[in-house]
């Protein structure tokens, strides 16, 4: 996989990955308790989920859940809609004005696909979502994937390779079901 690399098992950084995946868990458990007009309280928390303010501009909806915080980087005027799961700890950025359904899940972490390995620790690979995206309701995107500008990923989509700028793509990996390129 492009830009993968493993966290080895029982290393200094292995241990820190699991110490802020125990606080990140904590703060996303008091984040999808609150009532949903306490904005204010929602900002705080996901600022300390980030180690950092959020942007003004967010729109996020519990319930959310993330495993690391740190590695995840909204742009501006982004939405995201309700039982959002971004694991994180590979990286994530999410560009500008991009809409994120009910149910997505970005996962950027996984385990050697060699089964002799696998035990061997967390591999990690970034997911890179470009400006003016719309991903669908229970969509899944894979580690290491960029999702290009303008891009629709259909509802339920399995997207486990590179999306080009502005396709419509739907099904396992995905499928090209339209391009609305300028050029096209």
């Amino acid at each position: 996989m492009r830009n993968e690399r493993l966290i080895p098992r029982r290393t200094p950084e292995s241990r820190a990955v699991t110490q802020r995946t125990q606080v990140v868990m904590d703060l996303t458990s008091r984040l999808n308790v609150l009532r949903h007009d306490d904005v204010d309280a929602r900002a705080a928390i996901l600022g300390e989920i980030l180690g950092r303010p959020v942007p003004e501009s967010l729109t996020l909806y519990p319930p959310f859940y993330c495993d690391f915080g740190l590695n995840l980087d909204f742009g501006d005027h982004v939405f995201v809609n309700q039982n959002g799961s971004f694991y994180d700890m590979g990286g994530i950025t999410i560009g500008d004005r991009t809409l994120i359904g009910p149910g997505v899940t970005l996962v950027t972490a996984g385990h050697p696909v060699d089964p002799a390995k696998r035990f061997d620790g967390i591999t990690v690979a970034p997911i890179v979502i470009e400006a003016n995206v719309w991903i669908g309701a229970n969509a899944t995107v894979c580690p290491g994937v960029t999702i290009g500008t303008g891009a629709v990923v259909a509802a339920g989509a399995v997207v486990a390779k590179d999306v080009p700028a502005n396709c419509v793509v739907t099904g396992h990996g995905y499928i090209v079901r339209r391009d609305f390129s300028p050029t096209a």
